[in-house]
């Protein structure tokens, strides 16, 4: 059965799981930590399911979503020093820590597999001229903005452009 929406990917599961574990154990967090650590972690879990769904409605274009899902890749890494330094300060039991940062070692392992074939994801109704498009519009681009530089470097020699 194919995938129709990023909330049955299971990697998306996994790190929604993730987080809303963590926003639970963070409660027991020290009140100090309240708008440091504490939020931190919070918000690094909670992104790298949010960068995971803003993946899947660029998957259209291969270079988005495997930029989306390498931010949802770090955030994970960042969750996971977050969860270092909360294990550091026995904010968190060793087993805890462990247990956390298996399953975003499994997370960031899956989407390592999404963005080694970022072609499998996109939509069967995308024409490959929207791809090819894509790639012609980048290299469109990237002319532009030669251009431009060229012209800015130019623009204070008498009769260079």
């Amino acid at each position: 059965m194919a995938v129709k929406d990023y909330h049955e990917l299971r990697v998306y599961q996994l790190a929604c799981q993730m987080a809303v574990r963590i926003h639970e154990l963070t409660k027991s967090f020290p009140v100090e930590e309240r708008y440091s650590l504490t939020d931190q972690v919070r918000r690094s879990s909670r992104s790298v399911c949010m960068n995971i769904a803003e993946a899947w409605c660029k998957r259209r274009y291969p270079k988005s979503f495997v930029s989306k899902l390498t931010d949802a890749d770090g955030e994970a890494a960042e969750t996971v020093v977050s969860l270092d330094f909360a294990s550091h300060f026995k904010y968190i039991s060793l087993e805890v820590h462990k247990e956390l940062t298996d399953h975003y070692d499994h997370i960031c392992s899956q989407l390592a597999t999404m963005m080694a074939e970022p072609e499998k994801w996109v939509p069967k109704n995308t024409p490959r001229s929207t791809l090819h498009n894509q790639h012609k519009l980048t290299e469109l681009t990237k002319q532009k903005a030669s251009v431009s530089r060229t012209k800015a470097l130019c623009s204070g020699i008498p009769g260079a452009i």
